[in-house]
């Protein structure tokens, strides 16, 4: 490494977020700018650790180059780690911003102090990239005369269609939503992720020859067996859109809404007009409960606050985690600690204190003679989620927004195709070659193996595509 000593002489220090009282005024992004120097220093505490944890399957889904570019930072040479994570991960600009980063959670350096600041690096590597101009539409090898369609276009259909038009196919990509992006549109606000940010990467996957086609339902306004037909190899990233609902008594109550129904809703109305049109679920001036946590929980908590509710809580089933590792989550798996996401930051600034309040069931939605919500029912649980008699509380409540997760992908498609689906409800498919048991169909990430991170999707939709092009060709380049 380039500063052998740098993890013994700098302390850890991520770049901060915008003041909470300043961002949760507005849907713009909340980091602020990158600082070079900063950075380069930071790149500097990546130890010559041997056996990189980062970068193996406990670590980063995409294996990056992560102790690679961490040295090349260090030294200044931006451009180079920029072509190194590239390499591995096709959008860098999405998982620098919403990813969790499992690649800290399995830091070597991170077993005695705090870990590398590995996500800010990378995000700084990609925004400095388009910045200085040097990222440009991957080149395209030469025309196999092969046509391959994608449907979906979250980050599985989006890595997919990459892979598959640098080896030479003709890739078309349909998306049913009006925008480009799946989860990277609607599912995701745009304080953690600016829309600018995904349109921008789809240009150049456009300018590279991608052809895109929105407004299109595979399964409904599209016949599955004709694009089959159509085309040499159809492959299925749909996601795993079907939520955990809560079907408790009162579930039918106006004002208990599925998370993503109110995250879509505001996504949707603030690029047509600002939220001046009015076709969004507000919070404003409401008594909000966000049932379930996780990021999917954290953003309603986000916009909630962007609407200017009346107050805010946030239920979560499962006990407070500890501040440091338990001894059952021993490094380097995915550290299971109590941490303060920007929601949480941001309500706190609000009301005083953190929204959470843990170890609590819901039992009833309350609601008026007009069906109207009023309020719900809860009994707190202990810690193998048994009823605590006489816990029991009422808590008003005008929106409650469910975010408990997603079981599986919805199934009009493989229903159509008589394709099957396994025991969880996904599309049946190896890992090993994505195929479903339809001919020359094939499926990749949430769809596949059931709701997980974007950088898992990315990581599927490379997989698939390599996979693909060895099917149609005999053999692969692809990584």
């Amino acid at each position: 490494m380039g500063k052998p000593t740098g993890f013994i002489e700098f302390n850890r220090e991520t770049e901060p977020y915008r003041d909470p009282a300043v961002r949760m005024v507005d849907f713009k992004e909340i980091y602020t700018p990158h600082n070079q120097a900063h950075l380069e220093q930071q790149g500097a505490r990546c130890m010559d650790c041997g056996v990189p944890f980062c970068q193996s399957i406990n670590g980063c889904p995409v294996y990056n180059l992560i102790p690679e570019w961490n040295d090349l930072i260090y030294n200044g040479r931006w451009h180079e780690a920029l072509d190194r994570l590239h390499s591995t991960n096709n959008f860098p600009e999405f998982t620098g911003r919403v990813c969790p980063a499992p690649c800290e959670g399995a830091c070597v350096l991170g077993i005695t102090d705090p870990a590398v600041t590995i996500k800010n690096i990378e995000c700084a590597i990609i925004d400095r990239g388009f910045d200085e101009g040097w990222v440009k539409p991957r080149s395209r090898a030469q025309d196999t005369g092969k046509k391959v369609a994608v449907v979906g276009s979250g980050p599985c259909g989006l890595a997919a269609a990459e892979q598959l038009n640098t080896a030479g196919h003709s890739v078309t990509v349909y998306e049913r939503a009006d925008r480009l992006g799946g989860l990277l549109m609607y599912g995701i606000p745009n304080m953690k992720l600016d829309k600018d940010v995904v349109e921008r990467r789809i240009q150049l996957m456009r300018d590279a020859g991608i052809e895109f086609i929105v407004n299109a339902d595979v399964g409904r306004s599209i016949d599955p067996a004709k694009l089959i037909a159509d085309n040499d190899a159809v492959l299925l990233a749909t996601g795993a859109t079907m939520a955990r609902d809560l079907p408790i008594p009162g579930r039918e109550a106006t004002g208990v809404h599925l998370a993503m129904e109110f995250l879509t809703a505001n996504t949707k109305s603030l690029l047509d007009s600002g939220l001046e049109d009015n076709s969004y679920i507000s919070a404003k001036d409401k008594n909000v409960i966000v049932i379930g946590g996780g990021d999917t929980g954290t953003d309603c908590i986000g916009t909630s606050l962007r609407h200017g509710c009346k107050s805010l809580v946030n239920f979560e089933l499962l006990p407070q985690p500890p501040i440091s590792r338990a001894d059952n989550n021993p490094w380097p798996l995915w550290p299971r600690i109590y941490r303060v996401d920007y929601g949480h930051a941001e309500a706190a600034e609000r009301f005083g204190s953190d929204p959470r309040v843990f170890s609590i069931m819901s039992k009833e939605f309350l609601k008026d003679a007009e069906g109207r919500l009023t309020g719900v029912v809860t009994v707190n649980v202990d810690s193998q989620l048994k009823e605590i008699p006489g816990s029991e509380k009422t808590w008003e409540a005008d929106l409650i927004l469910l975010s408990m997760g997603f079981l599986q992908p919805e199934h009009y498609i493989n229903e159509s195709l008589g394709m099957e689906v396994d025991g969880r409800g996904n599309f049946s498919a190896s890992k090993e070659n994505y195929r479903t048991s339809v001919t020359k169909v094939y499926a990749a990430a949430d769809c596949r193996r059931g709701q997980d991170l974007v950088v898992r999707a990315i990581n599927e939709g490379r997989e698939a595509a390599r996979e693909i092009d060895r099917d149609l060709m005999g053999n692969t380049r692809l990584p």
